[in-house]
């Protein structure tokens, strides 16, 4: 169990790379095009991609079970979730859109109180206060440097949880690639429903269409790193890796792009990855 869960940190912290890898192309395309023109072609290359493997899988692209009501709830909670999230990327720096989507398990946990009336006791409770108390720091309420589009970051972490928790209420039996088509899909609607707000769709360039492919590629990639890993570990132990994806994001951010996170940014970046690690080491002590 040991080499298992070594391995799976291994995926876990790769596939955490990529994802940041795959936000920052979508950053650098958002120069280029639309966002909305973004989520529909990764949505759609992405639905595409899924369904051969599902095809290769023998897993079934459609099942009448699919329309219950989980699987609606997920498939809206992804669509909101990716609108607001690759919005939030666009449009805000991407060192702090990334940070903010950190907070979704400590999300995820209030909701599985709130609504899955999972018990979830008081140290909990406080590491989720906390953890979003890092998140204002980050946003910056009130001051001259608060953005309201920095609240697209913040939309995604709710939209997000609610995906998360529909997925924990879905029937196990559930294909995980046929239910990963309909999450692409789910991307591509999101797209339509961007357009108006940010325009016309162009003809992307070689350069363009380069960049497109390397972040489906890298998102696919990462999807997959990240179902071994949950699927060959103890998730309590290798939860807690998922907050690299700050230190790539951080590390892309400032390299690549040329951002310069403030001291605020970085205090909340600690707060929410301290919170939501101490979170996970509780959890894994209450059902070990």
């Amino acid at each position: 169990m040991i080499h298992d869960n070594v391995k799976s940190i291994v995926f876990m912290v790769l596939s955490m790379a990529l994802f940041a890898v795959e936000d920052l192309f979508i950053k650098l395309l958002s120069q280029e095009m639309p966002a909305s023109e973004i989520m529909v072609l990764l949505g759609l290359w992405g639905a595409g991609v899924f369904a051969v493997w599902a095809h290769l899988a023998h897993e079934p692209i459609f099942e009448k079970a699919l329309l219950n009501k989980q699987i609606i709830i997920r498939t809206l909670a992804d669509l909101f979730g990716a609108l607001f999230y690759i919005s939030a990327i666009v449009l805000t720096p991407l060192s702090s859109a990334s940070t903010i989507l950190q907070a979704t398990p400590l999300a995820v946990t209030a909701g599985a109180a709130l609504f899955l009336r999972e018990k979830v006791g008081l140290r909990r409770w406080s590491a989720v206060i906390i953890g979003f108390m890092g998140i204002l720091l980050i946003v910056k309420p009130g001051s001259d440097a608060f953005s309201t589009y920095s609240l697209l970051a913040v939309a995604a972490v709710f939209c997000l949880s609610a995906r998360d928790l529909a997925t924990r209420a879905m029937n196990a039996t559930f294909s995980t690639l046929t239910v990963s088509i309909y999450a692409f899909l789910a991307l591509a609607m999101a797209g339509v429903c961007a357009t108006p707000f940010f325009g016309g769709y162009t003809i992307p360039s070689a350069f363009g269409i380069g960049l497109l492919l390397a972040s489906l590629v890298s998102g696919v990639v990462a999807y997959y790193l990240i179902v071994l890993a949950t699927r060959t570990g103890d998730m309590s132990v290798i939860a807690p890796f998922r907050y690299s994806r700050i230190i790539f994001a951080m590390m892309l951010s400032i390299l690549i792009l040329g951002e310069r996170p403030d001291i605020l940014t970085w205090i909340g970046a600690s707060i929410i990855v301290l919170s939501g690690s101490y979170m996970f080491l509780r959890e894994r002590q209450i059902h070990s």
